[in-house]
């Protein structure tokens, strides 16, 4: 059964039982602009207790807040009682609710868009607060006061960026003024509630938009700062035509492919953070624009924004590295051949060189350097850029030789060696040991 008709299903025992049972939200919204619902959420005047006792499996984990977890043919669909909210003294949650009905349940939501209802017998649409007109309209309107709303679970200020990037709609004025007057509020936000919605923000294709609103809104002054300071940081023009490094890299999030992972985004927006802090004006090179070692410490303050909003450690371990060598590229028609190989197999090379490519679109336009790796991971793609070792540890000690740092030397040698393609079998290699190294020389 698909999660609507289980959904249906739910609703329709709840009627039975004389209770009122809606379509509520997001599901109601997305149905009206022809989407694909997420989930589907059901709306009640029957209590928790009500719900429990006609679906004995439901998990009671939301209860306190009007709220039950239904499990039905692999789908969990929420099941809410009609509520109003009492304070939110922690800007995040109620402190207490009442339940209520349909019509007071619709005041207490976000934004219109979301207060909707739908009767899943009729289809039809129950509009308390006008969200069928700011659909059509295309923009995003808080229910009631704005301030207020914000006030309650200051998330809201993310999701309504959220909203207005993936939906392509307008933010109306008023709930735009409460977002930009409520941005510090943000501060009462958990880090992890922050970073699940700008991840949200970041692999959906619309990611250079919510960009700019978040830095247009201020709300990026109270988690990442540092993004701030990328307005105004002006560039060298002959390499930066587009203009300063936040316009750059607004750029290269549009420039990103639609289904972009978190990781590679995530690397765009941070992969030139550290140009402001090094920024230094070449006086004795006719006043040329610097960013020495922006890489180095981009790689470290990317660590510790990610940190800071609590990303796990396999998402940071992907996205420092690509920080840290997204400057090596230009180097690499000149690096060795065993060098080069090594540069290719980063496990995040694929993602490196799609910001690569992204980074000169951006700005010079310069694809040498692309076309080039492009050309090499051809070339490469017959064999494993790293192989299996001709010479190992093992074969040393064979012959005699004591672990040590000229054990480490010989098989980094050995390895570039048959990296370069001068040494291709196993015998080659122990040849190259003998010749170069006579055990005798060890005594």
């Amino acid at each position: 059964m698909t999660e609507w008709e289980v959904a249906s299903g739910i609703a329709r025992r709840l009627r039975e039982a004389g209770y009122e049972a809606l379509f509520a939200g997001g599901c109601v919204r997305d149905r009206l602009l022809q989407r694909e619902p997420k989930d589907y959420d059901v709306a009640t005047n029957a209590t928790p207790a009500q719900v429990l006792s006609l679906f004995p499996k439901s998990n009671e984990v939301g209860a306190h807040f009007g709220v039950m977890l239904v499990k039905q043919q692999g789908h969990v669909i929420e099941v809410a009682t009609f509520r109003t909210d009492g304070s939110y003294s922690d800007g995040r949650r109620p402190d207490h609710v009442v339940f209520a009905t349909a019509e007071e349940d619709a005041q207490r939501r976000d934004f219109t868009i979301n207060g909707l209802f739908e009767d899943p017998q009729s289809g039809e649409i129950i509009d308390f607060v006008g969200g069928r007109d700011d659909l059509s309209a295309g923009q995003i309107r808080a229910i009631g006061d704005a301030s207020q709303r914000f006030q309650e679970d200051s998330l809201r200020l993310m999701r309504a960026i959220r909203f207005a990037s993936s939906l392509g709609f307008s933010i109306e004025e008023k709930t735009w003024a409460a977002i930009c007057k409520h941005a510090p509020l943000l501060a009462r936000i958990s880090p992890e509630r922050i970073r699940e919605e700008l991840s949200r923000m970041l692999v959906h294709p619309s990611r250079a938009r919510s960009f700019q609103l978040l830095t247009d809104s201020g709300l990026f002054v109270h988690f990442w700062p540092e993004v701030m300071a990328l307005i105004g940081c002006e560039q060298p023009p002959e390499w930066h035509p587009e203009g300063d490094v936040f316009v750059h890299t607004r750029i290269m999030l549009e420039l990103l492919e639609p289904d972009a992972p978190l990781e590679l985004a995530l690397a765009v927006m941070l992969h030139d953070i550290a140009k402001p802090p090094t920024r230094t004006i070449d006086e004795g090179a006719g006043g040329r624009i610097r960013f020495n070692g922006h890489d180095a410490l981009g790689a470290q303050m990317a660590a510790e924004m990610l940190r800071r909003l609590r990303y796990s450690n396999d998402v940071i371990d992907a996205v420092v590295p690509m920080v840290a060598r997204h400057m090596q590229f230009m180097h690499v028609q000149q690096m060795r051949t065993a060098k080069l190989k090594r540069f290719m197999a980063s496990p995040t090379f694929t993602q490196e060189l799609e910001l690569h490519r992204v980074d000169c679109k951006s700005s010079n336009g310069f694809t040498d350097n692309l076309e080039y790796l492009i050309d090499k991971r051809e070339e490469f793609s017959n064999e494993p850029l790293i192989p299996a070792p001709l010479v190992t540890g093992r074969d040393l000690i064979n012959a005699g030789l004591k672990p040590g740092p000229l054990f480490s030397e010989i098989l980094e040698t050995i390895q570039v060696e048959q990296l370069e393609g001068r040494l291709q079998t196993r015998e080659q290699g122990l040849a190259y040991f003998q010749e170069h190294w006579p055990i005798s020389q060890q005594d």
